[in-house]
């Protein structure tokens, strides 16, 4: 699997991940992914699915990244460091890789919260710190708050489909070296499926196009168009091992330069649904 930065960090991570919202595959098919290389795992704890990433890591925690958040009502410095703890209980694990706030809270000081989150890597019960559904300016001030410690990645919605990260988030990640992980990378399915049941039928046939080129599905297109931006991961959610299996299908290989324009051309008018 290919690897990518973690933002300004020393760490690497493979280019395609796993996501486990609403995910209810159990063990199996997040094993298959961490045997593919796909071993980024990506939970929370406002998602239920802590546990059974901690299932599924048991005796070979050394080889899997897992990611975390704290629920964006729980940003209290306290709060922070409980919910870490108690995440790390339902993990059945001593560290968390990368530590995200799940969504920003204006009702709490974002100095207040990242001093928690710094106080949790210096305590060695994280490695790196996150964030997601953080606007520029929120990352902004995230970043002026941390004293000791970058901000790694700002996890966010990002597809051929819904592409409004582009006009200024992307840039100012790329800038400052902040690692973009892209959950629902395929738009949910959509994505996934052939022209004739989109409601975009025009776009996806030249996805469809790109797919018969290169031989592969249009899910393995639309996520390798997804990371061919260096500083983007792609976190797609699957409960089967042989969807998993089509997904990882998507690393190792590169869409040319003309297909990619081909698809942010066709794709090009989607972002403002």
């Amino acid at each position: 699997m290919d690897q990518k930065p973690l933002g300004s960090t020393s760490a690497t991570v493979p280019a395609i991940g796993v996501g486990v919202w609403r995910y209810g595959g159990g063990v199996k098919p997040l094993r298959c992914a961490i045997d593919l290389g796909a071993s980024l795992i990506d939970t929370a704890e406002a998602y239920g699915t802590e546990k059974v990433v901690g299932e599924a890591v048991q005796n070979i925690r050394d080889r899997v990244f897992i990611a975390t958040k704290v629920s964006g009502s729980h940003l209290r410095h306290d709060e922070v460091l409980r919910a870490a703890e108690a995440s790390l209980q339902r993990l059945n694990t001593d560290y968390i890789d990368l530590y995200q706030i799940h969504w920003p809270n204006s009702m709490v000081p974002i100095g207040e919260t990242m001093r928690a989150m710094e106080a949790l890597v210096d305590r060695g019960l994280v490695k790196y710190i996150g964030v997601s559904n953080f606007s520029t300016a929120e990352l902004r001030a995230a970043q002026a708050a941390m004293t000791n410690h970058p901000i790694a990645a700002n996890q966010v919605l990002y597809n051929l489909n819904r592409r409004q990260i582009e006009a200024d988030l992307m840039p100012y990640c790329d800038a400052n070296r902040i690692t973009i992980l892209a959950y629902t990378p395929l738009d949910s399915g959509p994505l996934a499926r052939d022209a004739g049941s989109s409601s975009n039928p025009a776009a996806m046939a030249v996805l469809e196009q790109v797919a018969a080129e290169t031989h592969r599905s249009n899910a393995q297109v639309a996520l390798n168009w997804c990371v061919a931006h260096p500083g983007v991961v792609a976190i797609p959610k699957s409960d089967k091992a042989a969807r998993v299996t089509e997904n990882c299908g998507a690393a190792g290989w590169r869409l040319s330069a003309v297909q990619m324009k081909l698809l942010d051309r066709a794709f090009s008018a989607l972002d403002d649904d």
